[in-house]
């Protein structure tokens, strides 16, 4: 295993309340010759962090730090980047092969002569049981019960392997079945914001929660200012394994939010209108960092509503600093008084804590929206991410019924068919009405 290094001098010492912890200081390496440090997007700090942290001459190298630290806004330098998550989320569809995977190794290992028991995950990894869910009941008091139970004899056999891996390796857990979708277990539960770590001598060492996860919704973690993706099965092993995810180094695109929603305005509103914007610019492969007075208006579930709209507007992520949202919604879910003393603190020390009088990052570009001009819409009717006013939805309607399918219409030409489509949807809407 290689050795870290502190070839920066970046680590300090800090306390919080009596407790001693070490970090990878940011405001220390900026004192090394890298100016605009203080000035990064948010996101790109915390994976400047991890690199940091992660140095050992291998597969994290002095020059690796030197490159993202150097992060030009305008010109990014396109270099690959290794970059170390904090833990691994896993959904049961893909997550049980990967740990087939880990039981694989131990098989071999016994074969080569080796202790099996060496074979776990180098970092946390969860893994949330929900994609396994069927509704044979519904309607009724004993619903949730009965499908529960018919969920249990259908996975019996991959439940048992699940179980048997949660008492078995190391780093690994399982959420059971029936507790809750994989996205609002992370949120409301697993995700810590700032994560820590006990090294053999006893030293405690702070740093940003980060993960990727084998679900392309995972994003929907930024809007707790906890920074992580959807990748692959493969990659989420390899990472699982101590790998680094090797990815080229991100433009960010900063979306300026101000003013607050209308009186009524939703969460759909706002996000279908978000991805709308966000679909015409063009953000296929970046970073996009809200930021702005506006934030400071929006709650934090539907900040996580426009993070986890992430694929729908084609961006790694959504990211939503950590500032005064994130620390109620932390206190709100049951997290303990310290890990908030904890993340305040952290945060704010590393330059990594949000408010209104923050200076605006420096980003690749720029995008802006006032809130207050956020209108009633609905989405579709075919792709989720397609926005239609509420006071256009009859024209569109008849528009998409008669284009042709490669316009995402419904290709129906013959005008009587159309009124016959019409006349069918009335008589369907006022059965269901009365």
């Amino acid at each position: 295993m290689s050795t870290f290094k502190n070839s920066f001098d970046s680590l300090k010492k800090i306390q919080i309340s009596e407790q001693k912890f070490k970090i990878y200081s940011l405001s220390q390496l900026e004192k090394q010759n890298f100016s605009k440090i203080n000035h990064l997007p948010f996101s790109i700090k915390i994976l400047l962090e991890s690199i940091l942290r992660n140095e050992n001459g291998v597969e994290v190298t002095q020059d690796d730090i030197i490159n993202l630290a150097n992060w030009n806004s305008k010109n990014v330098n396109k270099i690959e980047l290794p970059f170390k998550p904090a833990r691994v989320i896993l959904q049961d569809f893909t997550g049980v092969p990967a740990v087939v995977d880990l039981a694989a190794l131990r098989s071999t290992a016994v074969r080569l002569g080796e202790y099996p028991q060496k074979v776990n995950p180098q970092i946390p990894v969860d893994l949330v049981i929900d994609h396994s869910v069927q509704v044979d009941r519904f309607g009724s008091a004993s619903a949730l019960a009965f499908n529960a139970e018919k969920e249990f004899e259908r996975n019996r056999e991959r439940y048992e392997f699940l179980k048997w891996a949660t008492h078995t390796f190391k780093n690994f857990r399982a959420v059971p079945p029936a507790t809750g979708i994989v996205h609002q277990v992370n949120l409301e539960f697993l995700a810590k914001v700032v994560q820590e770590k006990q090294l053999e001598n006893g030293e405690r060492i702070l740093f940003p929660d980060t993960l990727v996860g084998t679900d392309s919704h995972t994003p929907m973690i930024n809007g707790l200012g906890v920074l992580g993706w959807g990748v692959g099965g493969i990659e989420a092993e390899a990472t699982m394994l101590g790998q680094p995810y090797y990815m080229v180094t991100p433009e960010v695109i900063g979306f300026k939010l101000t003013g607050k929603l209308r009186e009524g305005g939703t969460a759909t509103d706002l996000v279908l209108t978000v991805t709308e914007i966000l679909r015409k610019k063009g953000v296929v492969g970046k970073f996009v960092e809200f930021y702005g007075a506006g934030l400071s208006s929006l709650t934090l579930p539907d900040r996580a509503t426009i993070s986890n709209m992430s694929p729908e507007y084609g961006a790694t992520v959504g990211y939503f600093p950590v500032d005064d949202e994130t620390l109620k919604y932390l206190r709100g879910t049951a997290r303990s008084d310290e890990l908030v003393k904890i993340v305040e603190y952290y945060c704010k020390e590393q330059g990594l804590f949000r408010t209104d009088e923050t200076p605006d990052p420096q980003f690749t570009d720029i995008v802006e929206l006032d809130l207050g001009t956020v209108v009633p819409c609905i989405a579709g009717p075919k792709r989720p991410q397609d926005r239609v006013g509420l006071d256009k939805v009859k024209k569109y309607w008849y528009e998409t019924l008669q284009a042709p399918t490669d316009k995402r219409g419904f290709a129906i030409n013959d005008q009587n068919k159309a009124k016959s489509v019409e006349l069918s949807i009335r008589e369907e809407s006022f059965s269901l009405k009365h």
